[in-house]
């Protein structure tokens, strides 16, 4: 039965050249390592994105009056619920966690050198799209934390020079956060989003595809003349490996979904006020951080909008980095954009912790 399925697809789908590409398909060896296979794991916890937020959307009712109580019934009355809300929310979390892995261990091991300056570009614009994934999900339980955190977050936009004021009333509907800013990021996390990131997640792995994996220059200052690298079959010995570590993955979101279920925490109320200790998700933290302790002016100008500008700009290099490293792109080392690499992790990382701290110690406080 099995085999007439396949020959009746065959015929009409002509699968040949389909196993031929995979059968003969090939990757280099020296990919057997954790930082190759971190996109396909953070294209793993996207698939999960997808799959329970769909679920989510059977009970989820996105209005002010009943958004924190639908929310509220499926933690403790729809079958399963909980594990698919805490399992949605702590995919969150570890995809854009390892989208920045990724980020970083493809900025460290140059692999946006030249042909993959647009591979490149379009993993930076989906970094981009999870982190707005995650600003635009924070609000949809409506409860007080996300609530008093998107107006602050909404707030830096605002701080933008010349569009400050459109970009504040586009993402909240108005002047303040109401029901309408709740429906305008539901809009955008449901559908606005995730097309503009299937269709940079489609172009991103063509370009991986064409071009494939990447050789480091630490191998490729080895190899002579004439010398070509070892290769294993990509199927099934590296997808093998792969879901190995999709196994991985789904296993330690099922641990943290069983034994550190996400708080939904209070209904938002807008006229309660700001509760001590307010802070923005980890991703967000460090920027967070920095604009609190700029002083109110700098040069004559507004701190945070030196912040924002300053952020923005930060953005746009990473953007722009297979083209503005002019070392790599030469063949040499690159040794500049390595050490700006390192600097801007240990500074988001001490930022980060430095404000976790800084938010705990506020909410502590009488």
């Amino acid at each position: 039965m099995l085999q007439r399925v396949v020959d009746w697809l065959d015929e009409r789908l002509d699968l040949d050249d389909v196993r031929h590409f995979v059968g003969e398909k090939s990757v280099p060896v020296h990919v057997h390592k954790l930082w190759y296979y971190l996109g396909g794991v953070t294209l793993f916890l996207l698939g999960v994105q997808l799959a329970t937020g769909i679920l989510l959307l059977l009970y989820y009712r996105p209005s002010a009056e009943q958004a924190y109580e639908s929310v509220q019934f499926i933690v403790t009355t729809v079958q399963f619920g909980w594990l698919v809300r805490n399992i949605h929310a702590w995919s969150a979390n570890l995809l854009i966690a390892t989208a920045f892995a990724h980020l970083f261990s493809v900025f460290l091991l140059k692999a946006y050198r030249k042909p993959r300056e647009l591979t490149w570009v379009t993993g930076v614009v989906l970094l981009f799209l999870m982190l707005a994934f995650g600003f635009s999900g924070y609000l949809l339980p409506w409860n007080e934390l996300s609530f008093f955190a998107t107006k602050v977050g909404t707030s830096i936009a605002g701080a933008l020079p010349l569009v400050g004021g459109f970009m504040l009333r586009l993402l909240r509907g108005g002047d303040d956060v109401t029901g309408a800013t709740l429906s305008r990021f539901y809009g955008m996390h449901v559908a606005i989003l995730p097309a503009v990131t299937t269709l940079f997640v489609g172009i991103h792995l063509l370009l991986v595809q064409r071009q494939g994996m990447s050789v480091p220059p630490s191998i490729e200052r080895k190899l002579k003349p004439g010398d070509e690298l070892p290769q294993m079959k990509f199927f099934p010995n590296y997808v093998l490996r792969d879901v190995v570590l999709w196994y991985v993955a789904l296993a330690l979101l099922a641990a943290l979904a069983a034994f550190y279920p996400w708080e939904l925490g209070q209904k938002a109320d807008p006229f309660a006020p700001v509760p001590a200790g307010i802070r923005p998700e980890w991703y967000f933290l460090a920027m967070f951080q920095v604009l609190k302790l700029l002083p109110s002016h700098i040069f004559g100008i507004e701190g945070e909008l030196v912040g924002v500008i300053g952020f923005s700009l930060a953005g746009l290099v990473l953007l722009l980095v297979p083209f503005l490293d002019r070392q790599t792109a030469r063949g040499e080392p690159g040794r500049i954009f390595t050490v700006l690499a390192a600097i801007a992790l240990v500074f988001m990382v001490a930022f980060t912790v430095y404000g976790y701290i800084a938010a705990l110690q506020a909410g502590a406080a009488p």
